[in-house]
């Protein structure tokens, strides 16, 4: 990707022979899981139990935490858990603590009745969230520490084995989730996703700590912080733990163009962030069982995009991340109108499974030079906040925005339309990709030179 000619295939295909693809694709399984725990398995869930659209769209609401993970990120980056910090480093303990609260809150969960106990589910689908949100800090920061700037290059490959791992963990256990509901009901469904998350605890003991400088760097900006307070030890950690994250984020980059490009993170996905939240309820609307749901949205959906991620970073690694992120995001915009022909056509079993392909190699494509221009933005010394801080601004579309899918779609009344209007709401942040592509020029240079 950032050598001066394209590698060869025998290059591109021996850069994927390294065992830290393999953690990152194990910890990408964990960040994939919530969002089908909480998400798409709890929205057919509250269907069955019989909820409205909206009601479903606004029990979306409780990812809006991770919109603001931001926030406490500088606490996984700098907090040293007691215990478990020693045992398995900064970054799998933090992993680890946040699955067991999943587990235990996945217990309870499972117990519950949406239609009587709305408000405790809602409870409990937010603690879960908020852990998620954290372990998304941790897992994001393992990948990025895991490979240096000087092997730039890795990229797309880590950001592709990060996207194979986290739709492993979403679409696998929903597809079981979901061929099982009618047998099995919801609830026993759910005790089952608990027995899911002690597996993924199991795979953040197997993957090894990345080593990092981390700590060097981030006492190189204690020192300078120090001068400027005279030694104050409690102000010196606070800046360094909460403001030195975010001032070098806007220094390395400069203020217009970093506000352009959290604009640009912001926009991105926010057209397959409304599709995304209100497909199970459209599926199940237009005709389609929890059986076909499981088979052709969760598990077909998940062979594509592992099939297509690869091939998206294969591509990403010979030929850049810019051309994949302007195709990507035009296909991503042409491919939900597959779900406007679905509302007119019907339950259709073949259209179905052509949507499902197209959907998943759009998003795929798109999303592995999503996440390696993301990893390209972000510092060696507050990996985790900065990323957080990108990654939230995506999120905030795809979670806290979305959550107003559900009126929003039953406010037109048309299936057809609602998706027409998703694929519009990409345009602008292919506009803004546009005024970008000399700034993503310079990155990929600079990080051409960090290389030799």
């Amino acid at each position: 990707m950032f050598s001066n000619s394209p590698l060869s295939w025998r290059q591109t295909y021996q850069s994927y022979r390294d065992i830290r693809l393999i953690w990152v694709f194990l910890l990408g399984c964990s960040s994939g899981f919530p969002w089908v725990l909480i998400g798409s398995s709890m929205s057919g869930w509250l269907k069955d139990a019989g909820l409205s659209l909206a009601a479903i769209g606004y029990f979306g609401s409780v990812f809006g935490v991770y919109a603001i993970n931001f926030l406490w990120a500088p606490l996984v980056d700098r907090v040293k858990l007691p215990l478990l910090g020693n045992k398995l480093g900064q970054r799998r303990s933090w992993i680890f603590l946040c699955q067991f609260i999943i587990c235990i809150t996945t217990v309870f969960l499972a117990g519950m009745h949406p239609a009587t106990n709305l408000w405790l589910t809602s409870l409990l689908a937010l603690i879960i969230a908020t852990s998620s949100a954290t372990q998304d800090i941790a897992i994001d920061a393992f990948r990025i520490d895991s490979f240096s700037k000087s092997e730039a290059d890795k990229m797309p490959q880590a950001s592709a084995m990060s996207v194979i791992g986290w739709w492993t963990g979403y679409s696998l256990p929903g597809y079981l989730a979901f061929i099982n509901a009618d047998s099995q009901g919801w609830n026993t469904v759910f005790y089952g996703m608990a027995a899911i998350v002690v597996l993924l605890m199991f795979f953040t003991l197997c993957v090894g700590e990345p080593k990092t400088h981390r700590d060097e760097l981030q006492h190189l900006a204690e020192e300078r912080y120090n001068k400027v307070f005279n030694n104050g030890t409690v102000q010196t950690w606070l800046t360094v733990t909460i403001v030195e994250p975010f001032l070098d984020f806007f220094r390395r980059n400069g203020v217009r163009v970093a506000i352009t490009l959290l604009l640009f993170v912001f926009l991105f996905k926010i057209g397959e962030a409304f599709l995304g939240r209100m497909s199970i309820a459209f599926y199940k609307e237009i005709g389609f069982s929890n059986e076909q749901i499981g088979y052709y949205s969760k598990l077909i959906g998940w062979g594509a995009t592992t099939v297509f991620t690869l091939l998206g970073s294969v591509i990403n690694v010979r030929f850049g991340i810019i051309k994949g992120l302007m195709i990507g995001g035009i296909a991503m915009s042409a491919s939900n109108l597959m779900f406007a022909w679905i509302a007119q056509v019907g339950p259709n079993e073949h259209l179905f499974l052509a949507t499902v392909i197209t959907d998943n190699f759009t998003t795929a494509f798109s999303t592995v030079a999503f996440v390696s221009f993301l990893t390209l933005l972000t510092g060696q010394a507050f990996s985790a906040t900065q990323y957080a801080l990108l990654a939230s601004l995506g999120n905030f579309s795809r979670t806290t925005l979305s959550s107003f899918s559900g009126q929003f779609a039953e406010y037109l009344n048309n299936w057809s339309l609602f998706f027409v209007f998703t694929a519009i709401m990409v345009i602008p942040s292919l506009i803004m990709l546009y005024t970008l592509r000399h700034y993503f020029d310079n990155l990929l240079e600079q990080a051409k030179h960090r290389q030799d």
